[in-house]
């Protein structure tokens, strides 16, 4: 195991760490990882969720066929929103674009891709009648996606979450013969990182983000 990091600490360190070794992720590091997602809160405990662990080079190859064309579509759009930009703002998201461009070229080279799949029919998905995106369901599933990157970044072992692969969807399920009623809401490409890997991350301050009481409520 990695040099043991605080919670804090790998919060706060937890970088999307896109450029990854070929390195092969031993057996007993990998099942670590999972136990942490196996640790995650469900609604009722249900735990609707399951994730595939594709380590076989072919398929491998396949998602990462399948992620580059959607990378493309993607990336143009975020490159011009690069460009409004000027100073280190410009300097960091121009770097962050370039390590998407990597990894949009060696997705299927990750040594693990972890594709996370959830079940709508066991979620109770309180908000599915409002008149709004239904985002409730996730908080079954986006939990343990969650406690697998941290124990990625306790492990030492580079993670970014993805969900471009959701586009294609009906080739990925087909691929990995995922059957209903299970659909596909994360992808998470790890490895051993390439470069420095994690490291302090950039987020807005909790004045910007917790209201008291009520909202616009200085905090």
């Amino acid at each position: 195991m990695a040099a043991e990091v605080g919670l804090y600490e790998a919060m706060s360190t937890l970088r999307a760490v896109r450029r990854l070794r070929s390195e092969t992720i031993p057996d007993d590091v990998l099942q670590r990882i999972l136990q942490a997602g196996a640790w995650a809160p469900s609604g009722g405990n249900v735990q609707p969720w399951r994730v595939v662990v594709a380590k076989d080079p072919q398929i491998r190859s396949q998602l990462g066929e399948l992620y580059a064309p959607e990378w493309a579509k993607y990336r143009s759009g975020a490159w011009k929103n690069v460009e409004r930009l000027t100073g280190e703002a410009r300097a960091g998201q121009e770097r962050m674009l370039r390590a998407a461009d990597h990894l949009g070229e060696h997705f299927g080279s990750a040594p693990v891709i972890l594709v996370f799949c959830f079940n709508p029919t066991t979620m109770a998905i309180t908000d599915s009648d409002l008149p709004r995106p239904s985002v409730v369901g996730g908080g079954s599933v986006y939990p343990a996606v969650q406690n697998v990157m941290l124990a990625c970044r306790a492990e030492g072992i580079g993670c970014t979450l993805t969900t471009l692969l959701c586009f294609q969807e009906d080739a990925v399920r087909e691929l990995l013969a995922i059957p209903d009623p299970w659909y596909t809401c994360a992808f998470m490409p790890i490895g051993y990182p390439e470069l420095r890997g994690h490291g302090p991350i950039s987020r807005r301050p909790v004045e910007k983000l917790a209201y008291l009481d009520r909202w616009q409520g200085k905090f």
